[in-house]
């Protein structure tokens, strides 16, 4: 109770940062908010969608995204602490680290540091120390941690601790998970009378839902349950939870694959549709263009640009005052550097497209009628080649998410102090070659990367059964 009143005091007395990056995914939300408000008005649209959401794989990737993305908002919500106020002055002074809601969640893995590494749900270093008895002697062992297990008397107590600790966790994730989904049955059943008439409407797999719904509940509680006296992913080289950063590694998974993603789509859609549809010497320009920049060896092209890129963040140094806001702003350069120099592919796949569709029978009476272009692409061509726009929409999104992690770990990624999973990466290419390996670090990182990756991929497949007209 004291540590939520204090936690409650330092909110009301916060100062709000507001980050570029933060403005986007605020943007981001309200779009899909708008899209999913828009879809319901489309008949046309909501059946197409209707069919990705009836698929136990498509609903229940779904949501897995939508909980990373909650992730990645809470995380968006920044704000810089004050600081104690000096004898004698009223006036406030703010700290100049700059702290999220999430790490409000997360108070219990943000303020337990070691000394070392530690492996996961240790209560001994990982490492041995000299230590000394009380009558002077000096000896070699491994010392307990300062943050883990120290609520245990004996270690014989250790394994039934996080035994009943989980039971705990499973007990309160159930009666959360009960609730929620009592409740949303108890409103179907209500809603069940008006539905009740619609002949041969399909149902959404609430089986899935519920299932996926309480998998999630039961992370979340079982990670705030544990975390409070172990590490659950053990600690890093500095002593920092490697579970911590790795959460926290998820905005900028999610950020940097959504913004690169919308960064490509209007240069390809553009140039792509326009090449395909007008053919001439358009044709030959766009050609002209991706080829030349499909013909730069892509890593060089984006190393140099993010040098450039550090380079001026050195010399500009009144622009950045704060760390976070200097790691932002390299973020955010980096986004724009993979949008630009990756929508060669999703180009050349639309103007085959349009190529195609330009020689349809529909589309030559169109013509043949008099109907502007302009009408033409959006009535017939965009319709035809949505399909593929939301597959590389998908699908690139999660070659971003991976391209991050390559990036940051040959050097040329997002700021050192910034959260990824590529600088995790990074920083346990050492302790791979300990004897014995800590493999914690890469684990975090490579598990939480697959899982958002993978079901990214299998939402994509689901889209595309969806929307492709050759599936039908």
């Amino acid at each position: 109770m004291n540590e939520l009143v204090s936690v409650m005091n330092e909110l009301m007395s916060i100062k709000p940062v507001v980050l570029w990056s933060d403005v986007l995914i605020y943007i981001l939300v309200v779009s899909l908010g708008l899209f999913f408000y828009q879809l319901s008005k489309n008949p046309l649209a909501r059946q197409r969608w209707r069919t990705v959401f009836h698929s136990r794989a498509g609903v229940a990737s779904f949501i897995v995204i939508l909980f990373y993305l909650l992730i990645a908002l809470l995380d968006s919500l920044h704000y810089r602490a004050p600081l104690e106020k000096t004898e004698g002055s009223d006036e406030v002074h703010y700290s100049q680290e700059v702290h999220s809601l999430l790490d409000v969640v997360l108070t219990e893995l943000r303020n337990k540091d070691e000394k070392t590494y530690s492996a996961p749900f240790a209560i001994y270093s990982f490492a041995k120390e000299n230590m000394q008895t009380d009558d002077g002697v000096v000896y070699r062992d491994f010392p307990r941690l300062a943050n883990a297990g120290q609520h245990l008397e004996s270690a014989a107590e250790h394994g039934m601790d996080i035994f009943v600790r989980s039971m705990k966790a499973l007990l309160v994730a159930a009666f959360i998970s009960a609730v929620i989904i009592g409740l949303h049955i108890a409103w179907r059943k209500r809603q069940h009378s008006l539905q009740s008439g619609l002949a041969g409407v399909r149902t959404l797999p609430w089986g899935t839902i519920y299932l996926t719904l309480s998998v999630l509940v039961l992370s979340c509680c079982w990670v705030l349950e544990l975390s409070k006296v172990y590490h659950i992913l053990g600690t890093d080289k500095v002593g920092q939870d490697v579970l911590y950063w790795s959460i926290k590694a998820i905005r900028t998974g999610v950020l940097i694959g959504t913004l690169a993603t919308l960064l490509t789509l209007p240069l390809a859609i553009v140039l792509g549709i326009s090449a395909g549809y007008f053919k001439g010497w358009v044709d030959d320009v766009v050609q002209y263009i991706y080829t030349t920049l499909s013909s730069i060896p892509g890593i060089l092209l984006i190393a140099a640009s993010v040098l450039l890129i550090d380079v001026y963040i050195e010399t500009h140094p009144e622009q950045f005052n704060l760390v976070a806001v200097r790691a932002d702003f390299k973020f955010l350069a980096l986004c724009f550097i993979l949008g630009m120099t990756s929508w060669t592919g999703l180009c050349r796949l639309l103007r085959a497209e349009t190529l195609k569709v330009s020689q349809l029978d529909y589309v030559q009476a169109a013509h043949a009628f008099g109907v502007g272009h302009n009408r033409i692409i959006f009535r017939h061509i965009l319709p035809n080649i949505t399909h593929i726009i939301l597959i590389a929409l998908v699908l690139d999104f999660s070659v971003f998410v991976l391209a991050e992690a390559v990036l940051s770990y040959i050097g040329v990624g997002v700021d050192p102090s910034m959260a990824s999973w590529g600088n995790m990466i990074n920083e346990a290419r050492s302790e791979l070659s300990r004897d014995p390996v800590v493999w914690w670090s890469v684990a975090a990182a490579f598990v939480l990367m697959f899982v958002l990756v993978l079901a990214a991929n299998l939402f994509s497949d689901r889209v595309r059964d969806a929307f492709d007209p050759r599936s039908a």
